[in-house]
């Protein structure tokens, strides 16, 4: 028996160092980065092709990839994280940093565009006329559509929260119910949206103005697009029953965006559309003599 239990004492002790346990999950060699990174190289000088008209399919080649190679890695997040012990807190809290780094990172994507608004609207120059919004631009109504947006937005902003209580509450059809009216309401605003630029009086070349618009808004516009899709696939999963209400970093990271979103727009909002709104361009005062 003495023999035994020192033989057992040595075999632990040889144990190589990497056989040690840890909470961090190692992932396997992927295809993914290196499929993503010439996607984005081929849709970058497809989109350089595509503004000079000199060539479509280039372009529409690496949308196609980028969009495939996205659809491909996320599947095989999703089947890590559905496999018992791979995700572990550790792993959970790192995900969690990483997806607030990249809104950190969008925040500052946005405010270069803020920066440009605010830069053209307090220091209008002869070509805007000395004036803010420049002369000939009628500006859209604050009141009508963006503000029913205002309040798509916030009103999603509730019942993605609403979900994600019953998440922690377990409450699975209050899961499906939350999550189904957010997609709905980001479905909506992005219709609303296209009316909005359907009726727009001005164009993306008409000057300073429309460019900050359409760039500011725009880009939300394709965010929120992202992050109606990124709420659709969590709306899937909630059906399968694949979160739990100590494991569901998909959902966390998927309503972060969505109120990162919303308060996006309350900012574009009250800047552009409200605070650069100029309502004798819509209602000219009568010439007088």
């Amino acid at each position: 028996m003495q023999n035994h239990s020192e033989n057992s004492i040595i075999t632990q002790n040889k144990l190589p160092k990497h056989d040690e346990k840890h909470p961090f999950h190692l992932v396997d060699p992927s295809p993914w980065p290196l499929i993503a990174a010439i996607s984005t190289l081929v849709l970058g000088v497809g989109g350089v092709l595509y503004m000079h008209k000199l060539d479509y399919y280039v372009f529409y080649i690496g949308l196609g990839l980028l969009v495939f190679t996205v659809f491909g890695w996320f599947r095989d997040i999703i089947k890590e994280g559905n496999t018992k012990g791979t995700h572990t807190k550790a792993v959970q809290n790192g995900l969690k940093i990483g997806m607030a780094l990249f809104i950190v990172s969008e925040v500052m994507f946005f405010a270069a565009f803020f920066w440009s608004y605010f830069h053209a609207a307090l220091n209008p120059t002869e070509v805007t006329g000395n004036v803010w919004p420049p002369k000939n631009i009628i500006t859209l109504n604050p009141f009508d559509l963006p503000y029913f947006n205002t309040l798509l937005l916030l009103l999603s902003g509730t019942t993605v929260t609403w979900a994600h209580h019953a998440l922690l509450a377990d409450k699975h059809k209050d899961i499906i119910k939350g999550l189904a009216l957010t997609v709905f309401l980001g479905v909506t605003f992005t219709l609303v949206q296209g009316i909005e630029y359907h009726h727009a009086t001005f164009a993306f070349k008409d000057g300073i103005y429309p460019s900050c618009f359409y760039m500011a808004t725009g880009f939300h516009g394709a965010h929120v697009i992202i992050g109606t899709i990124f709420l659709a696939v969590c709306l899937f999963r909630a059906h399968r029953k694949e979160f739990t209400n100590d494991h569901h970093v998909g959902f966390e990271a998927a309503a972060w965006y969505w109120h990162f979103v919303d308060v996006v727009w309350l900012f574009l909002f009250v800047a552009i559309y409200w605070w650069g709104y100029a309502p004798s361009a819509d209602f000219p005062l009568p010439h007088t003599h």
